[in-house]
């Protein structure tokens, strides 16, 4: 045994070690190497950081706007979320921490006062554009309103002598009934006795003799002449009168006939019911014709005059139309829903329409400004129509069967004898206004991929379109979709927008405004001098004058002037910052005489800090149009503030 050689105890510890080497090797590559580059990563990106909110690099894009700058152009730098105004050094916010990005950047060129989009970046922003046009001078106004009995067809049904409901023909609410039909039988006592009482007058006229004395003749024929008269307030018909005459026999019963053909809309007693005179058994209504009850706005029922045509739709026959007109409109608003009134007078022959039921109403008004409030009807050419009733209209003057007043001619309401040739106005769609406040503007391409701001008078809107009043013309390309990405550039170049759309527009004025020239002359003749050569104040760069007499500081030995004392603390910690403002400003050619420089005139915006010291005062902002844009107070602190440029 002991020649059998052993196993290689060496080579199988050397293999083992091997393979234990290799697990090792698994581990640091599958574990330990990714967290290795993780921290290398995250130190590098830490560093990164740290060095450029030192200073020391910048981003691409400050890279690029260095290089611009180099290159001889002036390059601002803003934020992009326009945080504060345009910087002229590269670096970070001082709001947002943002890096800031030439004005210029962003794939848009373009002028002060347009910006220009690529091809390819304008499919990926989807703009799209659209012409504006001319359309009718008109507009639809759509109002909602409840059908309503019409008043003036309201009638009751009340006893006129005491007694008891021996009979109701009219038995149930809503039955039909025609103008004399008998609506219910009577009986009463006193209606018997003033029969009798007539009928014996009659016989002592009838008996009179011709050797009668006068006297006596005719006071029998008064007799009788009263007692008819009290048969008649007692609630009977001459034709009931002259049957009791004929007959000659008193009756206590007495049937009520219906003074009118209409509907029973109440009914108030019922059968074997004793009433007292005036007590009321029925109330009628014709439902023939029904009134439309609209509530419109001021501004709308301003247009609106009596006799204009009116379609309308119910919610019960939807498609089908009835026309009506006009019949009368509230003088006065009401308090609680700031609306005024407007009554339609349907025609309702066939009965389709259900008091109650709600119906959608369409006027058609002039939009056009200035236009007069005259309509052309057809219908109303040359003819005669009823003061109280729009829907009787007639050929020729004379007197209204319904009312008995005198016709009056349409065109005494406002409507015209002969077709008026259609006037028109400009639109665009409604997307391709942006609004805010009292501001409107639009985006016109006013050349392929260039668009430009335009501030616009928006009229009223008709559907989908709304109507241009100025600042558009028709045949140009307004953008109807992407405008507010429009916008967006237009505000990274620092261009005029929706926010601030006077910015860099030319001034109407000649010169400085009377509020500067006022604010001026309150200097001495060698001050009005300097501040005159000096324009602006180098610490907000606002005109001279805009906030009141301007305040003197010497710095340096060099006399500053300034908006307001606001602006003093600012000169004195920074003196060399803002008198490099002024001295740049004096080296340039075009100075404020250049059409590429605002001139003097209104406050635009202000940036405001919020951290507000205790010696804070404030300051009016006041706008170009001081009738658009109420005047309100800022914040001014002894902090740089600029003019959003």
């Amino acid at each position: 045994m002991s020649d059998i050689p052993k196993p290689n105890e060496s080579a199988t510890e050397a293999k083992q070690e091997a393979r234990h080497t290799l697990d090792r090797r698994w581990l640091v590559g599958l574990v330990i190497k990714p967290v290795i580059f993780l921290i290398c990563g995250t130190m590098l990106f830490a560093g990164l950081g740290l060095m450029q909110r030192l200073g020391l690099i910048s981003s691409g894009a400050s890279g690029s706007g260095t290089a611009s700058a180099s290159s001889g152009a002036t390059a601002e730098y803003i934020c992009p979320m326009m945080c504060t105004p345009p910087q002229s050094q590269p670096g970070r916010c001082p709001v947002c921490a943002m890096e800031l990005v030439v004005a210029s950047s962003g794939g848009s060129k373009g002028d002060s006062q347009s910006v220009e989009i690529a091809p390819a970046a304008r499919r990926i922003a989807n703009i799209q554009t659209a012409e504006a046009s001319f359309q009718t001078a008109s507009r639809t106004i759509r109002a909602v309103g409840q059908l309503q009995y019409d008043e003036a067809s309201l009638k009751t049904i009340s006893a006129y002598v005491a007694g008891r409901l021996d009979r109701l023909y009219a038995d149930f609410t809503g039955v039909v009934v025609k103008k004399g039909e008998p609506l219910a039988l009577v009986y009463s006592p006193e209606l018997y006795s003033a029969q009798v009482e007539f009928l014996l007058a009659k016989r002592s006229v009838a008996q009179a003799s011709p050797q009668t004395l006068e006297s006596i003749v005719s006071a029998n024929r008064n007799l009788y002449e009263n007692a008819r008269q009290q048969l008649i307030e007692l609630g009977m018909t001459d034709a009931q009168i002259d049957e009791l005459e004929a007959r000659g026999k008193a009756d206590s019963r007495l049937h009520l006939y219906s003074p009118m053909s209409g509907t029973v809309i109440q009914k108030l007693a019922v059968e074997g019911q004793y009433v007292k005179a005036s007590d009321r058994i029925y109330q009628l209504a014709d439902l023939s014709k029904v009134w439309l009850m609209l509530e419109l706005f001021p501004e709308d029922a301003a247009n609106i005059c009596y006799g204009q045509k009116v379609e309308a739709e119910v919610q019960s026959l939807p498609g089908k139309k009835f026309s009506g007109r006009v019949a009368f409109v509230d003088p006065n608003v009401d308090e609680r829903t700031r609306t005024i009134g407007v009554r339609v007078a349907l025609p309702n022959q066939e009965g389709l329409l259900k008091i109650g039921d709600l119906a959608t109403a369409y006027l058609q008004i002039a939009i056009a400004p200035g236009a007069e409030k005259r309509l052309y009807d057809p219908e109303l050419a040359s003819r005669w129509m009823s003061p109280r009733y729009p829907n009787e209209i007639f050929d020729q003057p004379g007197t209204c069967p319904l009312s008995g007043m005198e016709l009056v001619p349409a065109s005494h309401y406002g409507f015209t004898d002969v077709p008026q040739g259609e006037s028109q106005v400009v639109s665009i769609p409604r997307s391709a206004v942006l609004m805010t406040g009292k501001n409107s503007v639009a985006y016109v391409e006013a050349e392929p991929g260039r668009f430009e701001l335009r501030r616009v008078v928006a009229g009223h809107q008709s559907g989908d379109q709304v109507v241009i009043h100025e600042g558009i013309e028709p045949g140009e390309k307004v953008a109807v979709r992407g405008n507010f990405l429009i916008d967006s550039q237009m505000q990274l170049a620092g261009n005029p927008s929706l926010i601030n759309p006077d910015k860099y527009l030319p001034s109407t004025e000649s010169g400085p405004s009377a509020e500067v020239l006022a604010a001026l002359s309150e200097l001495s003749p060698e001050d009005q001098s300097l501040a005159t050569s000096q324009q602006i104040c180098p610490v907000t760069e606002m005109p001279l004058g805009s906030m009141g007499t301007p305040p003197k500081a010497e710095v340096n030995g060099r006399k500053i002037f300034l908006c307001c004392e606001g602006c003093r603390g600012s000169l004195m910690e920074e003196p060399e910052k803002y008198l490099s403002v002024l001295d740049n400003l004096d080296q340039e050619s075009e100075s404020f005489s250049s059409p590429g420089l605002p001139p003097i005139g209104p406050i635009q915006e202000l940036s405001i800090v919020p951290d507000l010291p205790p010696n804070a005062i404030a300051v009016p902002v006041s706008s170009e149009n001081e009738s658009s844009t109420p005047s309100m107070a800022v914040p001014m602190i002894r902090q740089p503030m600029e003019v959003v440029r």
